[in-house]
């Protein structure tokens, strides 16, 4: 972390963790293919599959279920490719991460599920939303922006049962909250490494016992003929090492993390012109969403950075485009004027004290330039 700045953008990125560097580093010597038989092949397979079973051991996976990606973005479009061929009818709903409907998009009709003022869908309207030609609906677990829950339970059981391919989107639940996917039911599930604190371009794609999708990438059997490509071990590497320090801290983290935000929450009646978007209950502990009645996002954002306090607004992967987020669109709130907090496996109650102390007297600046 650079000194004297108070980092609030975990659900962006999250600061590698210690443990993750050391593993990466260490296997940055590996020189050795996980697909040859000789000692160096053999070495580099162990830490591979290392891998594969620490993080199995956090979201409650076998490790042959375990396709590691390069994150969450490649492996919903893996999922959407990969199921196309079950039909040309496609699911998601209307708060999902933007590379879910623009990956679903270009395999046939996409039908968008909408949801009330909190930012949840109600199952029925996702059932309702399926047709005999469905091949898959996506559903995230926890929103990226405003961190409302999705009634998982209620969808993914029914959907089993009529047979239609569930895939769950967990970037902003794996490393935050305890997942099991055995007991989900799901039949797929992808997050990334780098949301809790392992390496960028990690990531991964649980798939269930038994389900055969076509591999989005082909040419090779690695990852059991799943995705072709010699696997980065050393990315790998960082990712076990990553997910086993958040599953030994997990719970203790979850408690911690809500506990942050939870300030954060309980300030806003003191602000005037500050309203909470989303469940303030029913959400991830990690992250909160701001709105504001009169001032702009990005003036926001520059005042609490000068201040050394960083955070987001907008659409969750651009600050800099301008443009209204779905997300809020979606839920019929102002889609222009919004901050994002999130907290994670570093953040302290100094960070929040930053924030909490910047936010009044910035909002006050912004305010007093239009008189």
């Amino acid at each position: 972390m650079i000194a004297g700045r108070h980092y609030l953008d975990h659900a962006s990125t999250a600061p590698l963790r210690p443990e993750a560097r050391d593993a990466l580093i260490a296997a940055l010597g590996t020189v050795g293919d996980p697909g040859r038989i000789h000692q160096e092949g053999m070495e580099a397979r162990y830490a591979v599959e290392r891998a594969r079973e620490q993080v199995a051991a956090l979201v409650g996976a076998r490790p042959r279920e375990v396709v590691f990606t390069s994150g969450a973005t490649e492996s919903i479009a893996a999922v959407a490719f990969g199921a196309a061929g079950r039909g040309a009818h496609q699911v998601v709903t209307a708060v999902e991460h933007s590379a879910v409907p623009a990956a679903a998009g270009r395999h046939g009709e996409v039908s968008v599920v909408g949801v009330d003022g909190l930012g949840r869908v109600a199952s029925d309207d996702v059932l309702d939303a399926v047709r005999p030609d469905t091949a898959v609906v996506h559903v995230q677990w926890g929103n990226h922006e405003v961190g409302t829950t999705q009634p998982l339970d209620a969808i993914v059981g029914p959907l089993r049962e009529r047979g239609v391919l569930v895939h769950v989107d967990a970037a902003q639940a794996v490393g935050r909250v305890p997942v099991d996917f055995r007991a989900l039911g799901a039949d797929l599930l992808s997050f990334s490494g780098h949301k809790f604190g392992g390496p960028a371009g990690s990531g991964g794609l649980l798939v269930r016992r038994g389900l055969r999708i076509d591999p989005l990438l082909v040419g090779g059997d690695q990852e059991r003929a799943r995705r072709a490509g010699m696997e980065a071990v050393a990315v790998v590497a960082g990712l076990g090492a990553a997910a086993s320090a958040a599953a030994t801290g997990l719970e203790d983290g979850e408690v911690a993390a809500r506990r942050l935000t939870d300030r954060v929450l309980a300030a806003v009646p003191g602000l005037d012109g500050v309203r909470v978007h989303g469940d303030p209950d029913g959400r991830l502990p990690h992250l909160v969403c701001l709105g504001f009645d009169d001032v702009e996002p990005q003036a926001v954002l520059l005042g609490l950075d000068r201040a050394g306090v960083a955070c987001h607004s907008g659409s969750a992967c651009s600050s800099e485009s301008l443009e209204p987020s779905p997300t809020l669109a979606a839920m019929g709130v102002d889609a222009l004027r919004s901050l994002r907090v999130s907290v994670g496996w570093d953040t302290t109650d100094a960070d929040v004290d930053a924030l909490l102390a910047a936010l009044p007297e910035v909002l006050a600046g912004l305010r007093a330039l239009r008189r």
